[in-house]
């Protein structure tokens, strides 16, 4: 099945894998995707809503073994400060449900920041825009797709476990 993240790196010509695992409501953490998928943690991304105080909504893309540090996140927006966006305001402002957010095909383009140690692996996985499906791409091409600002915002103790 092809998501639009899966058609936005067609037509920019971005080799990438399609896979797809069961998906466990209850258990949508990073760490069972990466066991699902057969990939360490570190290397399975998740997407992040958040909004800065100066320049609004944008997304954060860190390791499934780390968890966004929003301090740092506001050194790289230029924000005072950060927070991830409540729950109930992901859906309407990027069109994807929790456990499906990709920074491709949102309903608008955010600013995207990626955590810097996405460049230390061949391959990156990130959510396809729906549960069940992950797209595995280099990440240069990714941060190419999303135009992404690469900075350390990610500190230890994610969902890995």
């Amino acid at each position: 099945m092809k998501t639009n993240a899966a058609r936005i790196l067609d037509s920019l010509g971005i080799p990438y894998e399609l896979r797809t695992y069961e998906v466990d409501p209850s258990d949508l953490t990073a760490g069972t995707v990466a066991r699902k998928i057969g990939l360490p943690p570190e290397q399975v991304w998740k997407t992040l809503v958040a909004r800065g105080d100066r320049h609004g909504v944008c997304f954060a893309v860190v390791p499934g073994s780390a968890q966004l540090d929003l301090k740092a996140m506001a050194r790289l927006t230029g924000d005072r400060k950060v927070d991830t966006v409540p729950l109930k305001e992901v859906q309407p402002l990027t069109g994807y449900v929790r456990g499906g957010v990709t920074a491709l095909g949102a309903k608008k383009a955010y600013p995207v920041y990626a955590d810097e140690t996405i460049e230390l692996f061949e391959v990156v996985s990130i959510s396809a825009g729906v549960r069940g499906t992950q797209i595995l791409v280099a990440p240069g091409d990714y941060l190419r797709a999303t135009r992404a600002k690469v900075g350390a915002i990610a500190s230890p103790g994610g969902d890995a476990d």
